[in-house]
């Protein structure tokens, strides 16, 4: 069983000139902290794990197996933001648990994972104590022997401080106090954001460079530059929420779900840059993967919102079980849909996905206008996301209401998301696309939510009928029913209204065309 900690911590060293005089400073004399207690030094022996290429390094993740000290095991470390970490552990055992592997698949793969370098720590812990007694921080001096574990590594040596925020303690200021003091006594912040990345830079073999893999890559200020940025950009976002789907952190499944389908809109819309004959089969990959994706968050969507919809009634007409039974039926459908989100996660086909994602991105298969100025080939393709987004709103408003209309509505919804990513895509543009993705945001919200009310209506229904045949009073559901339809009526009316903010001349003139 794994458990998650969120690190707060800051890491320091002493300057080379410094190093041999330079003293922990009296920290009694920072704002809020009353006194300094020693609790002892612990022998930590660590050993780190990466692949032969170093891919977690490169991400800034770790994984190590330690002995010694309050807290054996295996550790992984996730970064968060600068000096934040979450780190899930796993109890000491021979072999990596399939918890903690299952966390690295995204990036590891097919590859093998070995110890790349053991480190050997004498750490003398100190606790920062508030004025009540409470623990604000943990301070820790580390006296670091780094043995590198790969063929013709070296050895390294260095002392470092570490200064963590006690856990329920988020006030980050308390760091900024201590560093300030530090520096004062010559103390300055680290250079490495980690003891396993300076111990593999320090210990690192020596070894003739590769040579460079025979591409050509388009220059810089070309649209082929810029879109192959915002491709791996895209790819980089898919790869790094894998762990955070697993673990089930907030909104990862729909941040996962908009990287797919901004890759999948950006192949669609700028095939003048890149093949669609290459992209295309990854398209179709990348709307597999989303929709899978989408069982899992489309069904918690909709549980809130219906859970809304009840909140917001009178008690008097809640007639019937109604809290009970979409609370059994929210469950039941959630246990099935998070086993096949974890399902297309462990599969051979979305691996496949992965890789072929990165060999288009090492070998892009450009066409010619990648070589063109980037203003002229981005303008282009969003005008013609917004002539197809035009195309399918004007069908459906000259539709009459009911099941056609609720279809291609839908239609200018998907339209509606494709012209947001390709402003989104196209940053190079400046404000003018920035303004441009927020009025196809606000289409797509309009669309969205009268897509949420079918949805919606198709639920309900069905939760009346089981309530009928349970012999439960339909009532409610009916009611809600009815909110439903009405809600999707008035979107409908504001879609217009809506819809004339972005009209296209003015898109040109913002957009420069």
């Amino acid at each position: 069983m794994a458990d998650t900690k969120r690190e707060i911590e800051r890491k320091f060293e002493f300057t080379p000139a410094d190093a041999e005089t330079a003293q922990l400073p009296d920290l009694t004399r920072v704002a809020g902290i009353d006194k300094v207690a020693g609790q002892g030094v612990a022998e930590l022996d660590a050993v780190y794990y990466d692949t032969d290429d170093l891919l977690l390094d490169a991400a800034s993740v770790t994984l190590r197996r330690r002995t010694g000290g309050s807290d054996s095991g295996w550790h992984l470390k996730f970064p968060v933001a600068a000096g934040v970490r979450d780190e899930i552990r796993a109890p000491l055992s021979d072999r990596l648990p399939r918890s903690l592997a299952a966390l690295l698949r995204s990036r590891v793969r097919g590859a093998q994972l070995v110890p790349v370098v053991r480190l050997l720590s004498s750490r003398d812990v100190r606790h920062l104590l508030a004025e009540d007694g409470s623990l604000l921080a943990e301070l820790s001096i580390d006296t670091v022997r780094a043995e590198g574990l790969r063929a013709g590594s070296s050895t390294a040596a260095w002392t470092e401080i570490e200064v963590e925020l006690a856990d329920g303690v988020h006030d980050q200021s308390i760091l900024d106090r201590v560093e300030t003091q530090l520096r004062k006594a010559g103390i300055r912040p680290a250079a490495s954001p980690s003891k396993v990345a300076r111990a593999l830079q320090e210990t690192a073999p020596p070894h003739s460079p590769k040579p460079a893999p025979h591409t050509v890559a388009p220059a810089e200020g070309t649209a082929g530059a810029h879109v192959l940025a915002f491709l791996r950009t895209q790819r980089d976002a898919l790869v790094a929420l894998d762990p955070a789907v697993r673990r089930e952190l907030p909104d990862s499944v729909h941040q996962m779900r908009v990287a797919t389908r901004r890759l999948r809109s950006a192949f669609k819309t700028y095939a003048a840059v890149v093949d669609r004959t290459v992209s295309d089969p990854l398209g179709d990959e990348l709307k597999w993967l989303a929709a899978e994706l989408g069982v899992d968050r489309d069904q918690e969507v909709l549980a809130q919102r219906l859970k809304a919809r009840i909140d917001a009634l009178p008690r008097t007409l809640l007639l019937g079980p109604v809290r009970g039974r979409l609370r059994i039926w929210t469950v039941s459908r959630r246990t099935g849909s998070r086993r096949t989100t974890i399902a297309v996660l462990d599969s051979k086909r979305y691996l496949r996905l992965l890789d072929a994602l990165d060999a288009l991105l090492a070998a892009p298969p450009l066409l010619p206008d990648a070589d063109r100025p980037v203003r002229g080939v981005l303008v282009k393709a969003v005008l013609k996301d917004y002539d197809r987004l035009a195309g399918r709103v004007s069908t459906a408003l000259d539709l009459a209401p009911g099941h056609d209309r609720d279809l291609a509505l839908h239609e200018a919804r998907k339209a509606a998301k494709r012209a947001r990513y390709a402003a989104e895509a196209a940053a190079a543009l400046g404000r003018p696309a920035e303004k441009f993705a927020k009025r196809m945001k606000a289409v797509q919200n309009v669309l969205g939510d009268h897509q949420d009310s079918v949805v919606a209506r198709d639920c309900l229904r069905t939760l009346a009928a089981q309530a009928h045949a349970a012999g439960e009073s339909a009532f409610t559901w009916g009611l809600l029913y009815g909110q439903e339809e009405a809600a999707a009526a008035e979107d409908e009316r504001e879609l217009p209204v809506v819809w004339a903010r972005a009209a296209k001349p003015k898109l040109r003139r913002r957009l420069g065309a």
